[in-house]
C-alpha cells in the first residue's frame, strides 16, 4: 500500500517539483554543509533524510562527504539516481528505519521532514533511528517550520495563499489554506491545483507537527542528545536568507526553526 505522505502532485512529479521550487545555488545544501563544517561533525558520513531530489545530497557529495539520501518516494528517488549521482538512494521512513549501526557521522533533515512525525511515538520513531543511526558525537541538523510562530500569530491563517508557475507551457496554479489542528498538534493543509490545460482541479491534504522549541529540546534530551543550536534563522528558508559567515541566531520566534543537536550518548 501506499503512503499518504508519497501521494503528492509535486513529490510524484519531481521534475515538477523542481520547477515550482528552483535552488539553483544550493542554498539549503550549502547552509547544511556549514553547520557540519561548523560543529565539527565527526566524519564524513552523513544521511540526508528526506532527500528529495538529491539536490542537497548532492551537494554534500560534491563537498567531500559520503552521503546516503534517504526518502519515502520512489518517484523521487529514481529522479535522483539519475540525475544526480554520486550520493547512494535508499527509501526509507524517517518515523523508523534501520541503515546500520554507528553507519553515520552526522544526519540531515531539512524542509521540515522531522514534521511528518505527526505523533510522539513517531517523533520517539525518529530520534531513536537517528541514535541508532549516529556514531558517538554525530550530528543532527534539521531545518522546519516553528510551532512557536503560531503563538498568537494568524497572518498564514487569516486568507488563502494563492501561487502559480509555468512549467512546459502549462500554467499551474495553486490555492493553499492553512489551519491549525490543536489538538492534534499540526497544521493542515489543503491545496487545491489548477491548471490551463484542461485537466481538473487536484486537491491535496498534507499536515506537519507543530513542535515548540523547548519541547524539542527535551525530545532530544531524552534520546541523548546535547542541543548545539536552537534558532530561527538565518536560514535557507528565511528573509533575508543564510549567507556564509552568517552566525547562527539566538531567538525562535520566526517562522523557520534551525537545528544542531550532537549525540551525547548512545544509552
Amino acid at each position: 500500500m501506499d503512503d499518504p505522505l508519497s501521494r503528492n502532485l509535486l513529490t510524484d512529479n519531481p521534475a515538477l517539483y523542481e520547477a515550482r521550487f528552483p535552488d539553483p545555488g544550493r542554498l539549503a545544501g550549502r547552509w547544511a554543509e556549514d553547520c557540519l563544517r561548523r560543529y565539527a561533525a565527526p566524519g564524513p558520513r552523513v544521511l540526508d533524510l528526506g532527500c528529495g531530489t538529491g539536490r542537497d545530497a548532492a551537494h554534500l557529495h560534491a563537498s567531500g562527504r559520503t552521503v546516503t539520501g534517504a526518502d519515502l518516494s520512489e518517484a523521487m528517488l529514481e529522479y535522483a539516481r539519475a540525475r544526480r549521482p554520486g550520493p547512494v538512494y535508499v527509501r526509507a521512513d524517517l518515523r523508523g528505519f534501520d541503515l546500520g549501526d554507528g553507519a553515520f557521522d552526522a544526519v540531515v533533515c531539512l524542509d521540515s521532514a522531522l514534521l511528518y512525525c505527526h505523533t510522539n511515538d513517531q517523533l520517539d520513531g525518529f530520534l531513536a533511528a537517528c541514535r541508532h543511526a549516529l556514531v558517538p558525537g554525530g550530528l543532527l541538523v534539521a531545518e522546519m517550520r516553528n510551532g512557536a510562530f503560531f503563538l498568537g500569530r494568524t497572518e498564514l491563517l487569516d486568507a488563502p495563499a494563492v501561487d502559480g508557475f509555468v512549467w512546459q507551457g502549462v500554467t499551474y496554479r495553486s490555492t493553499t489554506r492553512l489551519y491549525v489542528d490543536r489538538t492534534a498538534q499540526l497544521l493542515r493543509r489543503t491545496r487545491v491545483w489548477t491548471t490551463d490545460d484542461g485537466s481538473p482541479p487536484v486537491e491535496q491534504r498534507s499536515a506537519w507537527r507543530l513542535l515548540f522549541p523547548q519541547e524539542l529540546r527535551g525530545l532530544l534530551a531524552a534520546h541523548g542528545f546535547e542541543v548545539l543550536a536552537l534558532h530561527d534563522g538565518p536560514g535557507p528558508r528565511t528573509e533575508p536568507v543564510w549567507r556564509e559567515g552568517d552566525p547562527p541566531g539566538e531567538t525562535a520566534d520566526a517562522d523557520r526553526l534551525h537545528l544542531a543537536a550532537r549525540l551525547a550518548h548512545r544509552r
